[in-house]
């Protein structure tokens, strides 16, 4: 009879503890836009927990049978990819140019730490993020643009002045959110207006 160990429960909580740790490094990751109080930018952890609790606000306002709870799942690794590739000013085309390569290598290396049965299924949440095909993940991809919308907005333009970002460049941001929620589409092109007509956003 073979010797009964522990070590492959051993080894399985090892390669989670390693992962816990390593995502940790998300809090060290600065987006672009700030706080809505304005004192300062955003966090990669900060904003993949909004997102994922806009899931849970706004979840009337997916396509009918949407699963909400992948959507929250899928929100809160969409990001996981940039403790390795930063963070993607979303106006910058020399950066979005090499976005998916950089992030592909990413995910190769943080989602292998898990062991495996875990690696795999996160792993295709992030895929399932990024291709955008199922309603799940158009959803999520609208809230994680909706997000950055509604913080500038109520931040004055918040970054889209240091920028010199354009109506016109929001509205294609805009585009993808109506993709996954018609109704948050429109309210989000509301926003653009009023942010225009108050001068935080030029045309």
């Amino acid at each position: 009879m073979a010797r009964v160990t522990t070590a492959p429960a051993e080894d399985r909580l090892t390669a989670q503890i390693a992962f816990a740790v390593e995502i940790d490094k998300l809090k060290r990751v600065i987006r672009r836009n700030l706080l809505m109080d304005g004192s300062r930018r955003e966090n990669d952890a900060e904003h993949s927990w909004y997102v994922a609790m806009l899931a849970m606000i706004f979840g009337e306002h997916a396509p009918p049978g949407t699963d909400l709870q992948r959507v929250t799942a899928m929100l809160l690794v969409h990001d996981l990819v940039e403790i390795d590739a930063g963070d993607t000013f979303i106006y910058d085309p020399v950066a979005v140019s090499a976005q998916a390569e950089a992030e592909r290598a990413a995910a190769d290396r943080i989602f292998a730490l898990l062991p495996a049965g875990q690696a795999e299924p996160m792993r295709e949440l992030w895929e399932e993020f990024e291709a955008r095909e199922t309603p799940e993940a158009r959803f999520a991809r609208a809230l994680d643009r909706f997000a950055p919308i509604l913080a500038n907005h109520n931040t004055e333009g918040g970054t889209w002045p240091l920028f010199k970002v354009t109506a016109t460049q929001v509205e294609e941001k805009v585009r993808l959110i109506a993709e996954g929620s018609p109704s948050l589409g429109a309210y989000a092109q509301e926003l653009v207006r009023l942010s225009v007509t108050r001068g935080h956003l030029s045309e």
